[in-house]
């Protein structure tokens, strides 16, 4: 049993701060608008159309929702990084991902001949797995400040030279990828690789409550995490 798992005889535990589950929630709303909005813009629906320009105004508030979502997701993080600060130890485990550690890879193995059906005894952690840590690091963080970086690029293109997202992001961006179309190409990538990171999350999370004994979607509502069964 290591630091992270529970104690034989606990039956809760209170994991996560309120503020860090309203930004779960507020920051999977934003990424579901951001996969939606920019699959439209990456592959437009609607066939051009005659007449007013404001009255076929779909795709401008498609983009509209796309920049609101982005600056939510960015600004999100931000705050994510400083209650990784602030907050309780289990608010770090994103960030810090514990590969000097002789149990965590102990911990890896374990969990991945479990998620393989290789194990039958699963283990039970008050914060994030090993493997659940380092795919949120490797998956989320890395993808996440990849897609801000390409897509404010994008974007200082449109606000212009001398802006603030031009400077920060396009002045260096755009140089390292080539050209304007290199980056919207890999910010459509990384949308992708941020797809198959929903996926893979959604349905650990619904399996490990359904199959570890150990309640996950919950934990995100109330902050608290339930153990049952065995604890040994």
């Amino acid at each position: 049993m290591t630091s992270q798992e529970p104690s034989q005889t606990a039956s809760a535990v209170y994991v996560y701060e309120a503020p860090l589950r309203l930004w779960h929630w507020i920051n999977a709303g934003a990424i579901v608008v951001l996969m939606i909005t920019g699959y439209l813009i990456g592959n437009p629906p609607w066939p051009l159309q005659i007449g007013q320009p404001s009255n076929h105004y779909l795709m401008g508030d498609v983009r509209f929702l796309h920049f609101t979502a982005a600056y939510v997701f960015a600004i999100g993080l931000l705050f994510r990084v400083y209650w990784a600060f602030v907050g309780n130890a289990h608010a770090r485990e994103l960030f810090i991902v514990p590969i000097w550690k002789k149990t965590w890879w102990q911990g890896l193995w374990h969990e991945i001949r479990w998620y393989l059906f290789l194990d039958r005894k699963p283990r039970k952690y008050i914060g994030h797995n090993p493997l659940a840590q380092s795919a949120m690091f490797g998956l989320f963080v890395v993808g996440a400040v990849f897609q801000i970086i390409t897509g404010f690029a994008l974007y200082g293109e449109g606000t212009g030279y001398g802006s603030w997202q031009y400077n920060l992001f396009t002045s260096w961006v755009m140089p390292l990828f080539g050209n304007s179309q290199n980056v919207h190409t890999w910010h459509h990538l990384g949308m992708w690789y941020l797809v198959i990171f929903v996926i893979a999350h959604v349905y650990v999370a619904v399996r490990e409550d359904i199959m570890s004994q150990q309640s996950m979607v919950s934990t995100m509502v109330s902050g608290w995490r339930y153990f049952r069964g065995d604890q040994s």
